[in-house]
This record gives structure tokens, C-alpha cells and sequence, in this order.
């Protein structure tokens, strides 16, 4: 995986970064979801690395990212935290402006960072989600039975590590390993063994229900919108398309918004590709 990549460690003052990045042109940073790494996106980024300069990095808290000290208010673990350090990854690679992607919790690093720091996002693209506080905010038996491990890992210390440290290899990714390439699971399963990782893993799902809900909920009360352009992609194979009206959730936070479903469950980059980079490509390239 990864060949054309180089792989570096980025020390963005809280925390240091693993990073894979290739290619030139205009910047785009690349986010990975829970529990993966920068690996997820191993089948699109060297053929976007092609036309634009990738980077490829993994969370705070994830992959071989250092794990920062947990606070009482789970502040380290914040979106906003999160975001912080990947406008300070592109910026060690010469980047003020960029594009960027996100798929699950890297799609929320992602907003959050288009809200906090408009003037450093040109485009935006988030994949399978709507906003957290939209999603708590219509929480209900269909969301809490679909998504129950967003209530249990923001449970208080130790219960949901305890339990994911109990076997990591039935927990991670939940009996789906035949969707991932063989190297790249390995890498999603290194790292979820460390029990550093299931911490911050926890830990970013408290800030999730905690500050992240507070932020969102604080912006959108106070009629703060994403001013660049948005992509929103979704599977149709996953909860999102029964739940929610999802392009309508996502014009109420940007003016400029497109996106469709594509045929595939959660992972898009690994379960769909082809439409994956091909969505990706225009949007980015247009």
C-alpha cells in the first residue's frame, strides 16, 4: 500500500501525526473514520495523488498518532482539538488553504474545521455523516439501537475500554474484516490493540457527546454556516438514506452543498472505490 508515499511523523506541539503524503498539485488532506487509520483510504489516494498533493494523516488518539493526556471535560479529544493539529500538518507541508475530506469521525475533524477556520478550507467533503449535534439532537430508539456505540463508549472510564480490551479482534469493525484489504486491516488491528488507543477512541466519543454536541448546537443557534463548498457522500447500504433526509440536513449548515448515495455500506474509499475517487476527483478538480 502506499507505494508512491512517504511516510513521516508531523509534531504539532500537542501531538505527533503519522502521515503518509505524495503527489502535486492543489493540497488535499485526507481524514480516516473510527476505528481506522490513514490506511482506509490506500484503494483512492494514489490515484488522486496524481492530479493534487495528498495527505494522508491519522487522528490524534488513532493509528500511530501519539495518544495526548485525557482531561475531566475530555477537551483534548474534541473535534475542535482534532482539527487543530491537521491545519497544523498542512501547514508543516507548506499549506495554508486545502482542501479536505473526511469520512466518519475525520468527517467531523473536517466540518468542525470548515466552521473554526473557514479561511483555511477550500472545498469540503464528508462521507456518511450529518452533523453530530443533528444526530443527537433527532436521536431516537431507531438511531440509539443502530449507533448504540455512541452512547457506550461515552460512558465513563473504564467500563467501554474494559470492554473493547476484551478481544479487540471480535470488537474492531464488528465481524466485517472481508471488506478490507488484508494489509489494511492489519494496520486497523495493530493499532486497536494498544490500549492507549481504545482509551482515546472512547475519549473522542465523550468530547462527541459532550463538546462536540456544544459546538455544534452553540453554531447552529448562533447561524454559523460552512462558507466553501460541500460534498456530502453516503452509503445506501447503511443507516444514513433511512434515517435522515441527508442533503437537506447538510443544506441547512452550507449554501453551497451537493452529494448523492452510493451503492456500498459505511467504509466508502474500501466498499466502492471506483465511485469514491470518481466523486471525489470532480468535485476537488471542478
Amino acid at each position: 500500500m502506499f507505494e508512491s508515499f512517504e511516510l513521516s511523523t508531523v509534531d504539532v506541539g500537542e501531538a505527533e501525526i503519522r502521515v503518509r503524503h505524495a503527489g502535486s498539485g492543489p493540497p488535499l488532506l485526507l481524514l480516516h473514520g473510527n476505528p481506522q487509520t490513514h490506511a482506509m483510504w490506500h484503494r483512492i489516494a494514489p490515484r488522486l495523488a496524481e492530479d493534487f498533493t495528498v495527505v494522508a494523516a491519522d487522528l490524534r488518539g488513532y493509528g500511530d498518532s501519539s495518544k495526548p493526556p485525557t482531561t475531566p471535560d475530555h477537551a483534548p479529544y474534541s473535534k475542535r482539538e482534532m482539527a487543530k493539529d491537521q491545519i497544523s500538518v498542512m501547514r508543516h507541508f507548506g499549506f495554508e488553504r486545502f482542501n479536505v475530506c473526511g469520512h466518519d469521525r475525520g468527517g467531523r475533524c473536517a466540518y468542525r474545521m470548515a466552521l473554526d477556520h473557514p479561511e483555511r478550507v477550500a472545498k469540503l467533503a464528508v462521507l456518511d455523516i450529518i452533523p453530530t449535534g443533528e444526530a443527537f439532537r433527532r436521536a431516537d430508539m431507531a438511531f440509539a439501537l443502530g449507533y448504540w456505540h455512541w452512547f457506550f463508549y461515552a460512558q465513563p472510564h473504564d467500563v467501554p475500554e474494559r470492554f473493547l480490551a476484551l478481544d479487540p479482534d471480535e470488537h474492531l469493525l464488528e465481524g466485517r474484516r472481508h471488506l478490507f484489504a488484508p494489509e489494511a486491516f492489519e494496520d486497523y488491528l495493530r493499532c486497536f490493540q494498544n490500549p492507549e488507543t481504545i482509551h482515546a477512541i472512547c475519549e473522542d466519543y465523550r468530547a462527541g457527546a459532550t463538546l462536540d454536541f456544544a459546538q455544534d448546537e452553540e453554531d447552529r443557534l448562533a447561524g454559523r454556516r460552512i462558507g466553501c463548498p460541500v460534498l456530502a457522500l453516503w452509503g445506501r447500504r447503511n443507516f444514513l438514506e433511512e434515517w435522515y433526509d441527508v442533503m437537506d440536513i447538510w443544506r441547512g449548515w452550507a449554501d453551497d452543498t451537493r452529494g448523492r448515495a452510493l451503492d456500498c455500506g459505511h467504509y466508502l474509499p474500501e466498499e466502492a472505490p471506483e465511485e469514491t475517487y470518481a466523486e471525489l476527483h470532480a468535485f476537488f478538480a471542478g
